[in-house]
């Protein structure tokens, strides 16, 4: 990814009520889940998801970006956009949209076989989206961007 170095990376999956949250490792190998973020309004979401990434020494962000199968932005992607644009700007970190398409269906997938109630699935789900969200981007990228391997 441009612009990130071999700091921790933060990963959200942006719903309209909720952010699922997930950080990398420091080598930016493994994706951790973290407490799922009640969502405010957007001044006190973005203030809270910065203090978080100074926190947890967070060199940028990975947004889930929900596409239509077809590849297309619908509404919700076009809403995850501009939230992006927005933290982007208030953070003066870099962000990044990630393809998330069928995560919340695979993290529901993944819950519901593990024997999970339906009641805690509904509040693991953004967690586990965000960690799926995070661990494919990790994964897809090149292993010289690993954390000083360069």
């Amino acid at each position: 990814m441009v612009g990130m170095d071999s700091r921790r990376i933060l990963a959200l999956d942006v719903g309209l009520r909720r952010i699922g949250l997930a950080v990398s490792d420091a080598l930016g190998i493994t994706a951790q889940g973290l407490p799922t973020l009640v969502r405010k309004n957007l001044k006190t979401d973005l203030a809270r998801l910065c203090s978080l990434a100074a926190e947890r020494e967070v060199g940028g962000f990975v947004v889930g970006h929900p596409l239509h199968l077809s590849g297309r932005e619908g509404k919700q992607a076009q809403l995850v956009r501009a939230f992006a644009e927005r933290l982007s700007r208030r953070s003066g970190m870099p962000v990044e949209l990630w393809d998330e398409r069928l995560t919340t269906v695979e993290a529901s997938r993944v819950l519901k076989e593990s024997g999970v109630s339906l009641e805690k699935r509904a509040r693991a789900v953004d967690r586990l989206s965000a960690v799926l969200i995070l661990q494919s981007y990790l994964d897809a990228r090149p292993v010289a961007e690993w954390g000083g391997n360069e």
